[in-house]
C-alpha cells in the first residue's frame, strides 16, 4: 500500500485528499517537513512558498504537484525541479483516486 505525504495547506483541498487515500496521507505542516516524511508519495500544492526549494531533495520518492492552469510558469519550474507529474489543479482532483491508488 502506497504511502502519502502531502503538503496541501487549504482545508478544502486537504479534506479531498484524505477522502481519496483514506487513513494513508500524512499532511506537513510545512514544505520543510516533507522531507523527515516516510512515504513512497508525495503531493504538494505548487501556489504554496518553498514548495520548489524542497523538491530536488525529495529524490528517490515520486512527487505529483498542482497549481492554477494560469501559472504556467510555476508549473513548468516544478517540472524543471524534478515533479514526475505536474497537473492543474482541476485536473488533478479529476483524476485524484487514480493518482492516489
Amino acid at each position: 500500500m502506497t504511502t502519502i505525504a502531502a503538503y496541501v495547506p487549504d482545508l478544502m483541498d486537504r479534506s479531498k485528499v484524505s477522502a481519496a487515500a483514506p487513513g494513508r496521507v500524512t499532511f506537513a505542516r510545512t514544505p520543510a517537513e516533507l522531507l523527515d516524511a516516510e512515504a513512497d508519495l508525495v503531493v504538494v500544492d505548487l501556489s504554496r512558498p518553498g514548495v520548489l526549494d524542497v523538491v530536488p531533495s525529495l529524490q528517490g520518492r515520486r512527487v505529483i504537484g498542482f497549481g492554477s492552469h494560469v501559472a504556467t510558469d510555476v508549473l513548468d519550474a516544478a517540472r524543471a525541479a524534478g515533479v514526475a507529474e505536474v497537473l492543474p489543479r482541476s485536473k488533478f482532483f479529476g483524476r485524484i483516486a487514480d493518482l492516489l491508488a
